[in-house]
Formats: structure tokens, C-alpha cells, sequence
């Protein structure tokens, strides 16, 4: 049976709905789903190659594979996002470390700007990850780093902009009604999930070029299509963990992985003793004090800062 049979019929019509309005095979669906990866190792999915058509952007690859657009940019530094070309050979970044934290519900790294799902025990799901690019709070509007859950969950939601935001777009000549009713200029998009914190959510958006950039005032967005699907999959009470990892460390196999992202300075926890990459590194390979690691090669990828995952170290025979 294939993975979107044994989707709810409501998530299976998001999915389904979402990839013909873009006029995608029903099959890209699927790559933002996982198996979770074996007892000791981290890592999922693999990196694409591809090659551009006439009529490629940044933008519109981005969302075809259900990455960000500063994925993109990290992973493709001299491709033009514009015009990239006919027959331009591009990566599409969609092999990850996970975050090194309980793989529990909702969890989103800010400066990989990335959504982890992991379904509960007694899912359908369960044994899955489910992953999706993300758009978070610009500079001045950071999003928060917390531990809350998911306390309601609304499709076609209104937006009462706090009296900040009015104030902001009365300022810039576009201002803005009490209430933003549902539709297609509701910022919202179709879905939100409201969280425990206060003014913040995972929502939709009717601007989804901005998936992948710091566009919010703090809120999470998410692709149409993707906030459709996990506001099918996720019940209320779930928790969402949002953390900070610029540096991902860990094991496929017998292989040590670094995933490396520019550190967010407005949501990156404060600097320790050691180097931050250095005290993930130290911390991951903890309970393998002999397992061989090329620091000069860790170096120059967390330097690289392309948000791909790279082998560290000789593979070994023994963990």
C-alpha cells in the first residue's frame, strides 16, 4: 500500500488537492516524509540532482521540492535564483540531521528555518518524520525559543493584528481593518495551529515566496499545501519543541554527519566555554571517544555553512 492510501482521507486531500493546483506529480508529496532512521543514527532523506528548465526560479523550485528558498541559495551559491538557466545543474538540499532533542511531536530549528513532525506511538504514523520549510520572525520580530503545545487548531482563521502590527502598516501608508477575515488576503492563509504562547502560531500564509526567509513579525509559516497536511495529521495537545541548532551532529550508520547553518544571532543561545559547533561535536561522539573525526574538514563545513550534511569522519567498524 502506498503512503498516501494510508493517509486520513483529509490529509490525502490536502496533499492530493495542493500538488495538482501546482501542477505537480501527486508523488512529490511524498518527500516530506520519512521512515524514521534506525536505532543510533539521525540522519534522513538524501540529497537530489537535478537540472533547470527555461522557466525555472528559485521560487518556483523551492516549493516543486518542498524545500526553503534560502535552502536553495545555500545549497546552489552560483546558480542565479532568477534566471538560473536551461540544463543548469542544481542540488536539492533534502538530507537531514535531525535535531538533537526528544523525537516528540513538533519540532522547529529556527536557523534551519525547518519543521520536524514525529507521530506518536499508536499512530498510523508512528515510525515516520514528517518535515516542511519554514518562515520565521524577521529581525525585531524574532520567534521565541519555548517548549508549548498545540492548544486549538482553526481552518480559515481571521487575523486580529495586534495594535504593534497596525501600527506598523498605518506608519507605512497600508493600513490595516481590526479584523482580517478569511481569505484570500489573510496572511494566515487556510490553517493555523494556535500555540501556547501567546500571539504565536504555525499558519499558512498567501505570500508563500517568503518560505525559507525571515518574513514574519514572529509567527511560523508554512507552504498552503504543507500547513494543510500537518493540520490534518497533528491533534491538539502536541507538543512543539522550538530550539536553536545551527550545528546538527550525528550518526547514519557508522558515519558521522555535520549539518551546518548560519547561526541565528537573534535566536542563537548564548556562546558557552567551548566553540558552539565544537561542544556539539564533543557532545555527540561522547560515548565514542575513539571514533576518528577530521576536525579540519568539520571546520571548513560549519565555515561552508551550506546546510548540507557532510561526513566528518572514517567510517568505523564499531559504535
Amino acid at each position: 500500500m502506498t503512503l498516501c492510501a494510508r493517509l486520513p482521507r483529509y490529509a490525502l486531500l490536502a496533499f492530493v488537492t495542493a500538488m495538482l493546483g501546482l501542477g505537480l506529480a501527486t508523488s512529490a508529496a511524498h518527500a516530506a516524509i520519512y521512515d524514521m532512521p534506525a536505532e543510533g543514527s539521525d540522519v534522513i532523506g538524501k540529497l537530489q540532482h537535478i537540472e533547470t528548465s527555461e522557466e525555472d526560479t528559485f521560487v518556483k523550485l523551492a516549493r516543486r521540492y518542498n524545500v526553503g528558498y534560502r535552502e536553495l541559495r545555500l545549497s546552489n551559491p552560483d546558480v542565479d535564483p532568477w534566471l538560473p538557466g536551461d540544463g543548469t545543474p542544481m542540488v536539492i538540499p533534502t538530507h537531514y540531521v535531525l535535531p538533537n532533542v526528544p523525537r516528540k511531536g513538533i519540532v522547529i530549528n529556527i536557523p534551519e528555518m525547518r519543521l520536524y513532525y514525529f507521530p506518536p506511538a499508536g499512530s498510523e504514523y508512528a515510525g515516520k518524520v514528517v518535515t516542511y520549510p519554514l518562515g520565521i520572525g524577521r529581525e525585531g520580530w524574532s520567534t521565541p525559543l519555548a517548549k508549548t503545545t498545540v492548544v486549538r487548531k482553526r481552518a480559515d482563521p481571521t487575523w486580529t493584528p495586534p495594535a504593534s502590527i497596525r501600527a506598523e502598516h498605518e506608519k507605512a501608508g497600508d493600513p490595516l481593518p481590526a479584523v482580517v477575515p478569511a481569505g484570500p488576503d489573510n496572511p494566515l492563509g487556510q490553517h493555523a495551529l494556535y500555540l501556547g504562547l501567546p500571539s504565536y502560531l504555525l499558519h499558512g500564509t498567501n505570500k508563500p515566496a517568503g518560505i525559507g526567509l525571515k518574513v514574519s513579525h514572529g509567527c511560523i509559516r508554512l507552504y498552503p499545501e504543507d500547513i494543510a497536511s500537518l493540520f490534518a495529521l497533528v491533534p491538539t495537545g502536541t507538543p512543539v519543541n522550538i530550539v536553536s541548532e545551527p550545528y546538527k551532529i550525528g550518526w547514519e550508520g557508522n558515519t558521522l554527519y555535520i549539518e551546518s547553518h548560519p547561526p541565528d544571532a537573534n535566536g542563537d543561545a548564548p556562546v558557552r566555554s567551548f566553540t558552539p559547533w565544537v561542544e556539539s561535536l564533543i557532545s555527540a561522539t561522547a560515548n565514542h571517544p575513539k571514533a576518528p573525526i577530521d576536525w579540519d574538514r568539520a571546520q571548513a563545513v560549519v565555515e561552508k555553512a551550506d546546510g548540507m550534511p557532510e561526513p566528518i569522519g572514517i567510517t568505523i567498524n564499531q559504535r
